[in-house]
This record gives structure tokens, sequence and C-alpha cells, in this order.
């Protein structure tokens, strides 16, 4: 079985400048430092002034999905996403759970609509 990848070993940069087409934002929050990486130790942390946090977790792809939305349906301030390798044309390289403000990322979204 081969051992998940390291997200220190993940060049974010690279996977931030290939997701622009589908998240806009994210390069631009990456570069000014607003985007923490962190490993999932099963708790949430506030956002403070972060615009997002990315929780790396080694767990079936399942699980993931189930942690992200137990997670998004209790959370009122922040949207929980996930995504890991294979989910799709923007996957991440390694397993992660996202967390964003949820008011923030419906003014962005609005503001790509139009």
């Amino acid at each position: 079985m081969e051992k998940a990848r390291s997200h220190q070993s993940v060049n974010w940069l690279e996977y931030f400048e290939s997701i622009q087409q589908e998240c806009p934002w994210s390069l631009a929050a990456w570069r000014k430092g607003l985007i923490d990486i962190v490993e999932y130790q099963g708790q949430r942390i506030p956002l403070g002034l972060y615009s997002a946090r990315m929780y790396v977790l080694s767990a079936p792809d399942s699980t993931v999905t189930a942690i992200a939305q137990g997670l998004d349906y209790d959370d009122q301030e922040c949207e929980w996403l996930w995504s890991y390798p294979g989910y799709g044309e923007f996957a991440t390289p390694v397993s992660v759970l996202i967390q964003q403000n949820r008011k923030t990322l419906e003014q962005l979204r609005s503001k790509q609509c139009h």
C-alpha cells in the first residue's frame, strides 16, 4: 500500500495556479498568505485572518466526504468542502477538508456570476 503524500511535499503554488479557472481568488489568497494548510486533528480551528484553511488528512475518500458534509451541516459560519486525488479536474494532490467563511464565499461567487 502506497503511503499518503505529505502536504509539505506538494507544490501548492503550482496547484493554485492550476485551478484559477475553477477558483480564481485562491491564487491571490495563497500569494498573500491567506490560506493555511494544516494536518487534520479532528477539530475545527477558527479561521481568524485566513481566507481559507485546508486540513490534510489520510482517510478513505468516502470518509473525507462524510466529515466535510458533517462539518458543513454543523457550522453556520463556515462552508466546508472536500477534495482528494482523482476528484475531478481540479482535485487536490492530497486529501483535504476546506474551510472557508460562508458569507465571504457567497460574495465571491456572486461577483463571479455577474
